[in-house]
């Protein structure tokens, strides 16, 4: 069975954080749907012993650091006057003294923690919090984008009320198209395609025309200027850069036999290829 994409995403931004501050352990997880902090990831630790262990909020430092969204550190774990000790046997377990613990947060709201720890008492300086910052800034963003797929995937699967409804499915249908490169989760990018191929093939177009093979990258051009978009709004979309665009609608132009911008949405539309 695959991995979860959230464990390895996690995976890589603690191995990019002990690169970035040079700390030799680090470990983290996400929050469970009680609310809980659960490490599940561990890079460079020795035993098992923090792994699966569940932090509350407010609890140890994991459980400041979820409390006041921001991160958090000690000198010394298990001599801290600033935090709890629930999880003084793990940490001693493992050997460590100086903790830092980044939060991971999307839209204001805490999603998981990242720490790094060293077997040594010291202060963190500037260097190594905005390494584990923009490490934790990757986490967010995977998490920003399986949410906007997410959603995306939802709006396209609700039942179309009226023809006027066409509308915003063709732009969800834009959006998905646009998000799909970004997924690493080849499951959840395959069945975001599958969803795109429906909408498309049930759209408000003429059906099924000759069959005409587009590159996916003028399929999603056609797909934002069908929406209305401008070169310079389609590129922004796609990360493209406007000239890109251009080149990648006469391509798909000349492909489909058409002359201008509303002759290849109407040809797409015909192909199957758009909703």
């Amino acid at each position: 069975m695959p991995e979860p994409v959230e464990a390895v995403d996690m995976r890589a931004a603690l191995l990019r954080m002990r690169r970035a501050t040079g700390l030799p352990v680090a470990f983290g997880g996400l929050l469970t749907g009680s609310g809980q902090l659960r490490i599940a990831e561990l890079s460079g630790t020795a035993t098992p012993a923090l792994r699966g262990l569940a932090v509350s909020a407010g609890n140890g430092l994991g459980g400041k650091s979820i409390a006041l969204s921001r991160p958090c550190a000690v000198t010394d774990y298990r001599s801290s006057l600033h935090i709890s000790h629930e999880y003084d046997t793990a940490v001693g377990a493992e050997g460590l003294h100086a903790v830092l613990a980044v939060p991971v947060v999307v839209r204001r709201k805490v999603r998981g923690v990242l720490y790094g720890a060293v077997r040594e008492r010291l202060s963190f300086g500037d260097r190594t919090y905005n390494a584990a910052v923009e490490a934790a800034r990757d986490v967010e963003q995977s998490l920003v984008l399986r949410d906007e797929v997410q959603q995306c995937l939802a709006a396209a699967r609700e039942p179309v009320a009226e023809p006027g409804a066409w509308e915003q499915v063709r732009e969800a249908h834009s959006e998905l198209r646009a998000l799909a490169p970004r997924i690493a989760d080849p499951e959840l990018r395959g069945e975001l395609l599958a969803v795109c191929a429906r909408l498309a093939g049930g759209g408000g177009g003429a059906g099924p025309g000759r069959p005409v093979a587009l590159a996916p990258r003028e399929v999603d051009v056609l797909a934002w200027v069908a929406t209305g978009a401008t070169n310079a709004a389609t590129g922004a979309r796609l990360r493209l850069k406007p000239e890109t665009v251009k080149g990648y609608l006469r391509s798909a132009m000349r492909k489909l036999g058409t002359h201008t911008r509303l002759e290849a949405v109407v040809a797409a539309r015909r192909a199957g290829l758009l909703p």
